[in-house]
């Protein structure tokens, strides 16, 4: 496989979202937010340098001149909306809850759907050549926005502390939580802009990551943020700064390279499937 917006629909709600709302309300969990919108960029903006011509032009067709780094964000900005649907029956479609010792297979979702039921049903309507534009584009822009957040080790959440919201931490002085330092505290403190960072990872990446690394399989991304999440809780303390950042810096850097492969690898997966 080959790696290397439009108007925002307005308040009424597309088809494809009410037939998911239809599912319940299950957003009991993690918030929706998962990196903050520079993260979301940065897999976007790495995204755009391995999607093939297919689905470069499935994108253009769907999305117009919106970029995959603009997209990212939208599901997120889209929780401010005064609409219950926004604030509550949508936030359980970012994240999925695996145990420590369980797959995703064994567990299931939960009544309200999860991000890997949410991607299986954005993609039917992506593919759906006779579904609405702006039900297209919704669901375009939320798996785009799904893939992202499942590179998030915190957003495979072990069913204990609702993805680290419950552990509280300080990050140099200033109190948070682990899950908030890992959307967005570490990669804010380095004070570089999307751009920068997905062209300093880009740079970075070997042949042997980009052929690991771009899997287009939710359920394997899901197994990799299993084996990641255990490492982030601080051992020594909840007082953090340098010496956690030095720690997890490439775990931070790897798991937002994974986040742009993976997307470019669903994208291309995505628009090489027969359309209905």
């Amino acid at each position: 496989m080959d790696i290397r917006p439009q108007a925002r629909p307005r308040p009424r709600l597309p088809a494809v979202l009410r037939g998911l709302a239809t599912l319940g309300v299950a957003a009991l969990g993690l918030p929706a937010h998962a990196w903050g919108p520079t993260g979301h960029r940065v897999i976007g903006l790495m995204a755009e340098r391995y999607v093939a011509p297919k689905a470069r032009a499935g994108l253009v067709e769907i999305l117009g001149t919106e970029s995959l780094a603009e997209a990212s964000t939208w599901p997120d900005f889209m929780r401010s909306s005064p609409e219950t649907f926004w604030r509550f029956q949508a936030g359980p479609w970012h994240f999925v809850t695996v145990p420590d010792g369980r797959t995703w297979e064994e567990v299931g979702p939960p009544p309200g759907g999860d991000a890997i039921t949410a991607l299986r049903q954005f993609a039917a309507t992506v593919r759906n050549r006779e579904a609405p534009l702006a039900d297209r584009q919704l669901a375009l822009r939320f798996i785009i926005h799904i893939v992202g957040d499942l590179s998030q080790p915190l957003h495979v959440g072990n069913g204990r502390d609702r993805g680290g919201n419950d552990v509280r931490v300080s990050f140099f002085g200033r109190p948070t939580n682990l899950h908030a330092l890992w959307d967005s505290g570490i990669i804010d403190s380095e004070q570089l802009s999307h751009s920068e960072w997905a062209e300093w990872l880009d740079r970075r990446l070997t042949p042997e990551q980009l052929r690991d690394w771009s899997s287009a399989d939710p359920l394997q991304w899901v197994a990799d943020a299993q084996a990641v999440r255990g490492r982030l809780y601080p051992a020594g303390g909840t007082e953090l700064g340098y010496p956690y950042v030095f720690e997890h810096l490439d775990t931070l850097r790897a798991q937002l390279a994974k986040g742009g492969l993976r997307t470019a690898a669903y994208l291309n997966w995505l628009f090489d499937a027969p359309a209905r």
